[in-house]
């Protein structure tokens, strides 16, 4: 919420760096513009079926809520619309260019369209996510989806890059043992995911930082349980490749399979730093990507 409206910021194209730059009113109009967002939404979500997750959102008490202004969050989340809009006219340009030069290769064209229209859904999606004050399930449709246009974008290199398409040639177990651990990795995102409603919650009821590890409950404890057969899987991809196959990738998604553990056993056992927080989830991703790009390139040899 360090822009509590959308596309501007505090209703302006480059976002002020003090609050005495604003207006002394400028939460009372901001707050009724980002509430008639809420309300459309809510209608959206009725018409298509989800009445009880609309009566939620419009009865939770926190979308009354409005954040004081604080610079480093205006200009944290600014820096965040400004590489999603580059990246949003990078996907529309691959998607143009691909109906100029190659709109013959049908897997290709539908790939960026589908990836053009994804990262449209992305933009507004964001614009729901702050009209809704941060309600925690919309942060995850927001992630997820993320990690969706990312998935397709790697499949659209692994297509078009002769490097990239490079097959790897390895063994049955490998492969399944590969399988197995790009599974588990989705669901450990996901469990992560779940965690982060948690922590919002508690945050918004006014816990501490300090609080949270022990009032997180089952789900925080089943992802923590969960990472040790990660760090197994992943293990037995690094014995059964370096014994046959030697192949970089599987030693990159280990090495980085370290550095993500350790910023769990920081995040559990240190009060949740914040910078770990976020650290946590980029390298959950790189593993994601990882294992996804070498499942793309490999085939069972024979």
């Amino acid at each position: 919420m360090g822009c509590p409206d959308w596309p501007k910021c505090f209703g302006q194209w480059v976002p002020p760096t003090q609050e005495s730059q604003l207006p002394d009113n400028y939460r009372e109009p901001l707050l009724d513009k980002r509430l008639k967002k809420a309300e459309k939404f809510t209608r959206f979500l009725s018409a298509i079926g989800m009445r009880d997750v609309a009566e939620k959102l419009k009865n939770d008490p926190y979308l009354l809520g409005e954040e004081p202004f604080n610079a480093r969050r205006t200009w944290t989340e600014y820096g965040n619309r400004l590489v999603g809009f580059l990246a949003g006219n990078l996907v529309l340009s691959l998607f143009i260019w691909t109906i100029v030069r190659y709109r013959k290769n049908r897997t290709l064209l539908i790939l960026t369209g589908i990836n053009a229209l994804l990262m449209a859904f992305q933009g507004w999606f964001g614009s729901i996510v702050v009209a809704s004050n941060l309600v925690p399930w919309t942060i995850t449709v927001h992630l997820l989806a993320a990690l969706l246009i990312l998935g397709i974008e790697l499949y659209i290199i692994h297509k078009v890059s002769k490097k990239q398409s490079r097959e790897i040639a390895i063994n049955r177990n490998l492969k399944i043992v590969l399988v197995i651990s790009l599974i588990i990795t989705v669901g450990q995102m996901f469990l992560g995911t779940q965690v982060r409603e948690s922590i919002d919650a508690l945050y918004r009821q006014g816990f501490g930082r300090e609080t949270w590890s022990e009032k997180l409950g089952l789900t925080f404890l089943v992802h923590r349980s969960f990472s040790w057969l990660v760090l197994i899987m992943l293990a037995v991809l690094a014995y059964i490749n370096e014994k046959s196959e030697k192949e970089r990738i599987f030693r990159w998604a280990f090495g980085i399979l370290a550095i993500e553990l350790t910023s769990g056993v920081v995040l559990a056992y240190f009060d949740l730093p914040s910078w770990v927080q976020v650290s946590h989830l980029l390298f959950a991703s790189i593993i994601l990507g990882i294992l996804y790009i070498a499942y793309l390139r490999s085939r069972v040899k024979g």
